[in-house]
């Protein structure tokens, strides 16, 4: 039996998939549900056998044709699910299993989420001086239920699809595995890196290029504030 899930006769109302798109698909969810960011097209390829990266963005492509996916430009990871696709997932699957990294701002009103601000040094997160407001959403857009949403600033980690303005989920935690991606205070700063812990300390590395990892010395100021369980993005990639 196949490891994939066939979604292309989960629902007359949803969009009918081949047996390779479901594949995909069901890949990019796995992989947000286990890195925290999607796959790239290379990994893709790798995983399903193809020649190159370029037969995995055709596939894209045509899953973006169908709606299920949106493909953000200028990223190796920028692959957004649809929220018709996760509709149609819904319908036959267990969705807290699901874990849609990129999703709309919209929802039932389910979970109320605190939007937390800039953070002062040395005070709790969720102190209620650096609440900013709630949100009603949907808690099926998340892997893990989140504590709160924090915005991101800034463009470090647009390689996982995080870009300026999206609103991330956040799941307290005080410890972290390698390749999680996480939220974690230096001194006065909050950031979102991913994590990597060294023999030497704990590096936080960006995904983009332009920006230098950020190495953690033993005996510097750093705390752990949380995991990134999900992303709601407030307007669409141009």
């Amino acid at each position: 039996m196949s490891p994939f899930t066939d979604f292309s006769g989960l629902s007359p109302e949803g969009p009918r998939l081949t047996a390779r798109q479901a594949q995909i698909l069901e890949l990019i969810r796995n992989a947000i549900a286990r890195t925290g960011a999607p796959p790239t097209r290379a990994e893709i390829a790798t995983e399903l056998g193809f020649r190159s990266p370029n037969a995995a963005e055709e596939h894209l492509r045509a899953l973006a044709k169908k709606g299920v996916i949106e493909l953000v430009s200028g990223t190796s990871r920028g692959i957004r699910l649809r929220t018709p696709a996760l509709q149609a997932i819904h319908a036959s699957r267990d969705v807290s299993r699901m874990h849609p990294l990129f999703s709309p701002l919209q929802g039932l009103g389910r979970l109320a989420l605190p939007l937390v601000g800039r953070v002062a040094a040395g005070s709790p997160i969720l102190a209620q001086e650096h609440i900013e407001r709630t949100y009603q959403v949907e808690p099926s857009l998340f892997s893990q239920t989140p504590d709160y949403l924090l915005t991101v600033r800034g463009m470090s980690m647009q390689g996982a699809g995080i870009l300026d303005g999206d609103l991330l989920g956040v799941k307290q935690a005080s410890e972290a595995v390698n390749g999680q991606i996480v939220v974690a205070r230096l001194g006065e700063e909050v950031t979102v890196k991913r994590f990597h812990r060294t023999r030497r300390g704990i590096e936080l590395l960006p995904e983009n290029p332009d920006f230098e990892p950020i190495v953690v010395r033993p005996g510097e100021p750093f705390a752990l504030e949380g995991l990134a369980v999900g992303l709601i993005r407030t307007r669409m990639a141009m």
